[in-house]
């Protein structure tokens, strides 16, 4: 005694609505657009000029970690 396949009820408004519904993709694809060779070398250049003046321009730290610091020291 086998069960009968029933075929499944699809709802009207699902179907007056199907067409709006696109397929999406399961993966994102991303991928960054081709530079010119001297956008390139604009770029290299900023990243640099930034790492040059971070590692000269530190935030000094906190008067209360300053005294704390001098306090443990004597």
């Amino acid at each position: 005694m086998a069960k009968k396949e029933k075929k499944k009820k699809i709802s009207s408004k699902k179907e007056k609505y199907a067409k709006f519904h696109k397929e999406k993709s399961g993966t994102m694809d991303l991928s960054m657009p081709e530079l010119p060779p001297e956008a390139v070398k604009q770029s290299r250049e900023d990243l640099e000029r930034i790492e040059r003046w971070l590692k000269t321009h530190r935030n000094p730290p906190t008067k209360e970690v300053s005294l704390r610091r001098m306090l443990s020291k004597r």
